[in-house]
């Protein structure tokens, strides 16, 4: 029993059925577009986990930074 009810048998014919109808060589570009759609869709996402990681140690030194500068001021006033 495979997918649903959907025998080894028949996800074979239905692969068959497929090659027939597009050629490997339409199905070797379709499956070459769809893996660089998901290398790109990849390279975005750490892209875009990289600069939220930036931005938020960016944050978190601003706030050291200005945590040290109160420390200091209250220093010289004590």
């Amino acid at each position: 029993m495979g997918f649903g009810g959907i025998g080894v048998g028949s996800l074979i014919l239905i692969l068959v059925i497929v090659i027939l109808l597009f050629g490997t060589k339409k199905l070797r570009n379709v499956g070459g577009d769809l893996g660089g759609a998901l290398r790109s869709f990849r390279k975005s996402m750490k892209e875009g986990e990289d600069e939220e990681t930036a931005t938020l140690a960016k944050k978190d030194s601003d706030a050291i930074d200005a945590e040290v500068v109160k420390e200091d001021k209250e220093k010289d006033k004590g």
